[in-house]
């Protein structure tokens, strides 16, 4: 059993939490502030420490190298993002914000423990397996479950000859897939052959994948191999396979089935050893019914499937993938080591990034070049952080009651300011709720909730409180 030393000065919340992972199967300890943690207990014979930000005495970082090698996970309710980052560059395994959902809780403990396993506990297999690297061979990055989800099957599916279909957006790394696939496979010391089925003339497509024999049209002076000839022996990988036109659809599932080539021109067949990887960003199911894809090849390329989720939906791995891209830019033009500003950060985990993976590649370069100073700022990501914040404060959902409302177009991301959402939070719920009830969902105490309504000159509504005791009273006549 995992144990966890959580570090809270607000009882209520503190008691709370403890009840939650003892649900959960976690042994648990408590403490009020740092120096009441280190005089208790022994910081090093825990698996994870949980830790306010904000504790009487010391700050709750300070956890950070007492714990030595166990992580730290730092809770906050300030609305202060530059804490947060902070706290995260100062050694902090993660951080969360208040008030937390019970099960964005549990999942955080769950991961952080599965992939910092320390020297005392028991691992298991199951831990064992999910705590191994989240970046392969190369360079997939993401600790998110769908990343962890993909790089676990690309593991089992590489290994075989079978026919892999890869479906994500434009611009989410599906040819970065296809490599993991062809160089873990028993075929990677051979090249593999790469073909975007969007870039080649419909008139031209069946000559450049099949080859063709001297004289078969006008223009052909001599015999040319075809690109599914040249991949004998290793990996084929077709992109945007949804944009094949019909009759090349038609020789590939030959192809496919017979495991031979024709030249155009050519009588005689040719026998070949290929392994397809094919990827779209189209729904070919639909194609299909559409009668714009053939069905009979959809179902002999969808054997394997592997799906790559858009940038929007990966959590904290998108603030990773721009700290490797700025390190790695700074490197190649030969800038001096640069890192991102809050609010750069703001401005990358609440976009919504339609291009994905290569558009922020390319905003990151963009920066790189015309940041002035060693710091990133929003600007030259050319994000507007207005538009940001508002879009995301119409797309957010709002956490009561331990209930998530899911919104139409997408889960929020988690770095969004804890002053606008506690300001929002109170103007929408304060008509419903009383000051108890929004203490509790907030997670702080009626005399922090009194102090912030001051700092934010946010008034109570005492004619709404005037009715809710009248309803009451009558309800309990």
């Amino acid at each position: 059993m995992s144990t966890i030393l959580v570090v809270e000065d607000e009882s209520v919340i503190r008691v709370a939490l403890r009840r939650l992972l003892e649900r959960h199967d976690y042994e648990v300890s408590e403490a009020g502030s740092v120096q009441e943690a280190e005089q208790n207990h022994d910081l090093a014979s825990f698996d994870l420490v949980i830790s306010d930000l904000r504790l009487p005495g010391a700050p709750g970082t300070d956890l950070i190298q007492k714990a030595g090698e166990v992580p730290v996970l730092i809770m906050t309710s300030y609305a202060s993002l530059r804490s947060a980052v902070d706290s995260m560059r100062m050694g902090a395994v993660d951080y969360i914000a208040k008030p937390f959902d019970h099960g964005d809780m549990v999942s955080a403990v769950q991961r952080i423990i599965a992939d910092h396993p320390t020297d005392h506990a028991v691992k298991t297999d199951a831990v064992q397996e999910s705590a191994k690297p989240a970046v392969n061979e190369t360079g997939m990055v993401g600790n998110c479950p769908a990343i962890l989800t993909l790089l676990a099957h690309i593991e089992r599916v590489a290994p075989t000859d079978s026919t892999v279909l890869i479906q994500g957006e434009t611009g989410t790394g599906k040819e970065l897939v296809a490599r993991s696939v062809h160089q873990g496979s028993r075929r990677a010391d051979k090249m593999m052959i790469s073909v975007n089925c969007a870039a080649i003339p419909d008139t031209l497509i069946e000559s450049e994948l099949f080859g063709y024999e001297k004289g078969a049209f006008t223009g052909a002076n001599a015999s040319r191999m075809g690109l599914i000839e040249a991949a004998d022996g290793s990996t084929l990988f077709l992109d945007e396979i949804g944009e094949l036109p019909m009759e090349a659809q038609a020789r590939l599932l030959r192809f496919i089935q017979e495991g031979e080539i024709r030249r155009i021109g050519s009588v005689h067949s040719r026998k070949v050893n290929v392994r397809l990887v094919c990827a779209t960003h189209r729904h070919l199911q639909s194609l299909s019914a559409e009668g714009r894809f053939r069905q009979d090849l959809f179902y002999r390329i969808n054997v394997l499937q592997l799906t790559l989720p858009p940038l929007r939906d990966r959590g904290k791995d998108i603030l990773q993938l721009a700290e490797r891209m700025v390190r790695e830019q700074s490197e190649r033009l030969g800038r001096p080591r640069m890192h991102l500003s809050p609010k750069a950060i703001q401005a990358i985990t609440t976009y919504q990034w339609p291009g994905n993976v290569r558009e922020l590649e390319h905003a990151i370069e963009r920066a790189v070049i015309l940041s002035d100073s060693d710091e990133i700022d929003n600007t030259a990501l050319a994000i507007d952080l207005e538009l940001v914040n508002i879009n995301r404060i119409r797309g957010e959902q709002v956490s009561i009651a331990g209930e998530t409302a899911k919104p139409a177009s997408r889960e929020p991301q988690e770095d969004l300011s804890l002053e606008d959402y506690f300001q929002r939070f109170v103007l929408e719920h304060q008509d419903s709720m009383s000051e108890t009830e929004l203490a509790q969902k907030l997670g702080v105490s009626r005399k922090c909730l009194w102090e912030r309504r001051q700092r934010f000159g946010i008034p109570r509504n005492k004619s709404n409180t005037n009715t809710r005791g009248k309803i009451a009273s009558a309800q309990g006549k």
